[in-house]
């Protein structure tokens, strides 16, 4: 995984559980200071089992929410990762335009590149050149 991937997945977590730990701290401060009794002014009494249990409760759900996020963030990084080439012209997807394939390796890569022929296509070449004449 890319440096930039892990350091994204990384800060989407850390978002992700402050909020789970918020929404326990709510559940917490609505149970040791009763906040609707602050705002409607009613009575208020304190009830630890039912607190306990919401905490287990968002744990519970954070903990696969938490997960699947992780595989999401990863696997779209993984798909943004791959290079869009042309079917037709061989042409790469460089932003919002499509550049030649050496242009591509120059621009992104700093990477000059030099012509060549493969076994595979020396072979075929070969043989065209002999039906040919």
């Amino acid at each position: 995984m890319p440096p930039s991937a892990s350091r994204h997945v990384s800060q989407i977590i850390t978002v992700e559980i402050i909020g789970f730990l918020a929404i326990i701290a709510l559940s917490w401060a609505n149970e040791l200071f009763g906040l609707p009794s602050l705002i409607f002014g009613t009575g208020h009494r304190v009830n630890w089992p039912e607190s306990v249990l919401e905490t287990a409760i968002i744990t519970l759900v954070a903990i696969p929410v938490i997960g699947y996020t992780r595989r999401l963030v990863l696997r779209l990084h993984y798909l943004e990762g791959f290079l869009r080439v042309c079917g037709w012209c061989r042409k790469l997807s460089a932003g919002d335009e499509w550049v030649p394939l050496e242009e591509f390796f120059e621009q992104r890569l700093n990477t000059v590149t030099s012509h060549g022929i493969c076994p595979a296509c020396l072979v075929e070449q070969r043989r065209t050149m002999r039906r040919a004449s």
